[in-house]
């Protein structure tokens, strides 16, 4: 017989499983709303069955949640640099089909986010998709949701792939810490499972997609720009560039851009081949829409002529891409760029020139400006904030394409990681430390800034988190992890293995229907309660680990909805992705990983 209080923690939970499930609020007032009865309740009442306000709160000083709040700010210096691009951008500049393209970013994405928390790989890769898309002429969505599974599957291979194991591997060591007979996960011990999963799963995604995946169009589009920029960069001497191809380069599959020529020191080409190769210092005059103008400017080893970016009054990570619209109160109308020395009147650098849908020829520098011609323009933040007062421009706006903004620092963002992935994996620093001194070396060296490091942060994201720690330590204190526990033991008919099948899907149904932080901090003490109540034949004990497992990889597998797992989320709207496209692409990858538990858990974790 339940007390009152558990019935209260179960109403809180199931409230918050419903309102969360059917979106009515933010996720983070929902979560701390619930939290907050359950403080309220205790207040007034005195009960012992109830968390105090110490103890329900006590989660957001959890190490594993502090722990995922410094992922997201050290993958922001990689976000920031392009490092992500340059990690995989020569391997997937070579993709020519949507196979090809599928093998060369699902197995790398699968491998890097079982080291990196999965939801900023994902995060630093959409870009790298939508450009990948545009070289191979097929749809981002037939990409971006292969790319959220990938990482989820990936991110189950290790303690820190994923926040949800970080959180079950915490809760681990706190049951440890109050007598509980339990084993300590090692690093890699999620990967007895996550594993296989992942390559079955991944070889599902790169055969079966083509049928399961329909071409979508994103759900917000800016649609084809008529306005055609001319952009003139230059080929950078012993850069990255020099000796390839305009193919190799991956100059041509840029969506409405175009070569027009290529300005040497010996002449001038016309209409360069796709195997022309390019030379030191080469001119290039291309002519295309925004998007792919911005696409541009990540291509490794161009810069702008005469390198005039770098002349700016401004350092490299401040700078912004601006349009701004030139008018008939401007000084320089009538002279060429260069004439008007537009760089050090402004302190701006013009990266491409529109005026319609006219072509020009030659070097940027030699464009006479007109009323109406839209200028590209490197330049400072304050730019918007000047020359949006200022009579020389109708109109100034900032665009919000090409986060990249200090590409020469790349391999040092990428070391960085690599320096905290070695640490962590070897057991040297503790994951907290290794992502707390990571974060910090990004700021430090100028991979990012501070600012930026923060809004990195999905602070809704650690709410959640720490409300469900509260609310799951409510579920403990008051019984109801008991009851539900003995509930389960009396369907399974006391079998351990259709226990460890009802754990694991009553806690992917909990991931479906609210997040995998808040499913894994649940389901956790009604495992654990679960194994307590199972006996061997000569009265020995039931492990627990393997039903923890189940909740570890159940409260990841989530692939049938949008709603459970914020990667999901993050590719919905970009991909033009509905509901339906998850259960249908989901629904085998959810078989398998519920199978590849089903026979691998028993082995690895016997239930006595």
């Amino acid at each position: 017989m339940m007390v009152w209080e558990a019935w209260l923690s179960l109403a809180v939970a199931s409230v918050l499983l419903a309102s969360l499930s059917m979106r009515v609020a933010p996720k983070e007032l929902l979560a701390l709303a619930c939290l907050g009865i359950l403080i309220f309740a205790q207040n007034v009442m005195g009960t012992e069955l109830l968390p105090t306000p110490s103890q329900a709160v006590a989660g957001y000083g959890n190490e594993a949640l502090i722990t995922i709040a410094l992922l997201f700010a050290a993958v922001a210096g990689l976000e920031f640099t392009g490092g992500t691009e340059l990690a995989t951008g020569w391997l997937l500049r070579k993709a020519r089909t949507l196979t090809g393209a599928q093998t060369r970013l699902l197995i790398p994405v699968a491998a890097l986010s079982g080291f990196l928390n999965n939801t900023p790989v994902v995060l630093a890769l959409i870009p790298v998709v939508s450009d990948l898309s545009k070289r191979i002429g097929s749809s981002s969505s037939r990409l971006l949701l292969p790319l959220s599974y990938a990482a989820i599957l990936g991110g189950m291979c290790t303690l820190i792939g994923t926040g949800t194991n970080l959180i079950v591997a915490s809760k681990i060591e706190q049951s440890i810490a109050k007598g509980v007979d339990l084993q300590p996960l090692s690093f890699f011990a999620p990967a007895y499972i996550g594993l296989p999963a992942t390559v079955f799963g991944v070889a599902y995604m790169i055969f079966f997609s083509r049928w399961l995946l329909p071409e979508r169009n994103a759900a917000i589009s800016a649609g084809d720009d008529p306005r055609q920029y001319t952009v003139e960069v230059q080929v950078e001497a012993s850069g990255a560039l020099v000796g390839q191809t305009i193919e190799d380069a991956g100059l041509r599959h840029l969506p409405g851009l175009y070569i027009a020529e290529i300005q040497r020191d010996d002449g001038v080409i016309a209409a360069a081949k796709p195997n022309e190769v390019l030379r030191s210092n080469d001119v290039l005059i291309l002519v295309g829409a925004l998007d792919s103008v911005v696409d541009l400017r990540k291509i490794r080893g161009l810069i702008t002529p005469d390198d005039q970016a770098r002349k700016l009054k401004v350092p490299a990570w401040k700078r912004t891409l601006v349009e701004a619209v030139v008018s008939p109160r401007c000084s320089l109308i009538g002279k060429t760029i260069r004439e008007g020395r537009f760089r050090s009147h402004y302190n701006a650098a013009v990266v491409a020139v529109a005026r319609g849908d006219k072509r020009f020829s030659g070097k940027l520098g030699d464009i006479r400006l007109e009323v109406g011609d839209v200028l590209l323009l490197e330049a400072s933040p304050s730019f918007l904030h000047r020359r949006s007062e200022s009579r020389d421009f109708f109109l100034v706006s900032a665009v919000e394409q090409g986060i990249v903004r200090r590409p020469e620092r790349a391999w040092i963002a990428v070391i960085i990681l690599a320096l905290m992935v070695l640490t962590a994996s070897t057991g040297w620093l503790s994951i907290l430390t290794a992502a707390l001194l990571a974060a910090v070396a990004m700021v430090t060296l100028r991979c990012c800034t501070s600012s930026e490091a923060r809004r990195s942060i999905d602070w809704s994201v650690l709410i959640v988190i720490g409300a469900a720690i509260g609310i799951g330590e409510a579920l403990r204190i008051s019984g109801a992890a008991n009851a539900i526990a003995e509930g389960l033991l009396t369907l399974a008919g006391g079998s351990p293995m259709l226990t460890l099948a009802a754990i694991f899907i009553a806690t992917m149904v909990c991931t479906e229907l609210i997040t995998n932080y808040a499913a894994a901090v649940l389901m956790y003490p009604i495992a654990l309660r679960a194994a307590a109540g199972l006996v061997g034949v000569d009265g020995v004990a039931c492990n627990p680990s393997p039903f923890i497992i189940a909740v570890m990889i159940g409260a990841s597998a989530s692939f049938l909805t949008p709603f459970g797992y914020q990667t999901n989320m993050m590719v919905y709207g970009v991909g033009g992705y509905r509901v339906l496209d998850y259960v249908k692409f989901g629904l085998p990858l959810s078989l398998i990983v519920f199978a590849v538990t089903m026979v691998v858990v028993p082995i690895v974790w016997p239930f006595f």
